[in-house]
């Protein structure tokens, strides 16, 4: 009996030091969002994996396309701006979404592909989810982080995210 309540102690204390550990190490990251000009940080969680479709934005009760790119325009810098992939499944965008995000069928290389700019039914009918969002926050100016990969990662894996960003979604 003496051992299990010292097995017991040891596994809730460690436990217990884990989730000071993930606290102290948030503490120590001296991160307060600078929301100045420039791209803004967008952290995002989507329902399903759809990091390489491309996005479109819909009106506010999700009926109408109200944004969409040119397949001409579908490629920056000769890449594609896939979302960077952070910790436990979240996103750092890198094409410039909102809150009524859609994703077409679209990959970003198919869609860069073609010849001419689909009507907004085509592109309507082309949508896979019109509320993909789990959650969505901004995290201040993508040009005042020097490692913002990083940092990002160190609050997603605290569960400061939400803390420490501003929540949109």
């Amino acid at each position: 009996m003496k051992y299990f309540i010292l097995i017991v102690a040891v596994v809730v204390g460690c436990k217990s030091n884990v989730k000071t550990s993930k606290t102290n190490q948030v503490n120590k990251i001296d991160f307060v969002p600078q929301y100045i000009p420039g791209p803004s940080a967008l952290v995002y969680k989507t329902k399903s994996d759809y990091s390489k479709f491309v996005p479109v934005t819909l009106s506010d009760n999700k009926l109408e396309i109200i944004s969409y790119p040119d397949p001409k325009d579908i490629m920056v810098n000769n890449s594609y701006p896939i979302p960077t992939p952070l910790s436990r499944n979240y996103m750092l965008d890198n094409r410039g979404i909102n809150k009524n995000i859609a994703f077409l069928k679209y990959t970003y290389e198919d869609y860069s592909k073609l010849k001419e700019l689909p009507t907004l039914k085509v592109l309507h009918d082309s949508i896979l989810d019109a509320d993909p969002l789990l959650e969505l926050c901004d995290c201040g100016s993508k040009n005042a982080y020097k490692d913002i990969n990083s940092l990002i990662n160190m609050l997603i894996d605290a569960d400061s995210l939400r803390v420490r960003c501003k929540v949109l979604k």
